[in-house]
């Protein structure tokens, strides 16, 4: 099943007078439930066929920051880069990753972080403690999650999806794009040569299910 647990009382740290941030990340006695928690995915691996041209699994309940800062303020580019241990990158379209973080280039001056749910907390609070001047960071972990499309068909199916260039010379493992999905939106990453992250609101990942089901049926979807 698609959940962890959450503390009856969230962890609460004031960093100044006018910035509380609170721990989201569940680990209690009470259960938090992903977006697609309902369509029991580890109930639907054992009946779906073993083969089938793509794949689809749920990145469930990770730690998910919006950063939002100037590329010429040194505090704000260094702060992000000692702290999670990785540079942001400043290429458009780009990402980078490394260990258990990855990080989306959105705008030039806005990325999106995704770590293990349990460090969202601490490295929100290293990177206000570490950043001067002007920047945001979110913690926006409970309003979106994360589908991985792979096998030979994934790209078939989101150029059924979405209007963006998906050919390997134009769309590169690494490459992140914000697009318009069917009738929803979805920030897309290429992961490698077969496989592909889908971003997606909260709101609309029940919608986005049900349409790759149907986008996936010529070509057999096999669910993990």
């Amino acid at each position: 099943m698609s959940e962890i647990s959450a503390p009856e009382k969230h962890q609460v740290t004031r960093l100044s007078a006018n910035v509380a941030v609170m721990n989201q990340y569940a680990g209690g006695a009470v259960a938090a439930q992903s977006p697609l928690h309902h369509a029991d995915f580890a109930s639907l691996a054992g009946k779906s066929p073993k083969v089938g041209g793509v794949m689809l699994r749920e990145l469930k309940l990770l730690g998910h920051l919006t950063l939002r800062g100037q590329q010429n303020n040194d505090s704000f580019m260094a702060g992000c880069a000692e702290v999670l241990g990785v540079a942001l990158p400043i290429q458009p379209l780009t990402s980078v990753e490394k260990g258990a973080v990855s990080v989306r280039w959105r705008s030039p001056d806005e990325w999106l972080v995704v770590l293990p749910a349990e460090q969202a907390f601490d490295v929100e609070k290293a990177l206000r403690a570490r950043i001067q001047g002007h920047y945001s960071v979110v913690n926006v972990s409970g309003g979106q999650t994360i589908l991985e499309l792979s096998g030979p068909n994934a790209r078939d199916v989101l150029k059924k999806s979405c209007p963006l260039d998906l050919h390997p010379s134009h769309f590169p493992v690494g490459k992140v794009a914000g697009t318009v999905f069917a009738k929803a939106t979805a920030l897309v990453r290429r992961t490698g040569e077969e496989r592909w992250e889908l971003v997606v609101r909260r709101s609309f990942s029940d919608y986005l299910w049900a349409w790759i089901q149907d986008a996936s049926r010529e070509y057999g979807l096999i669910v993990n």
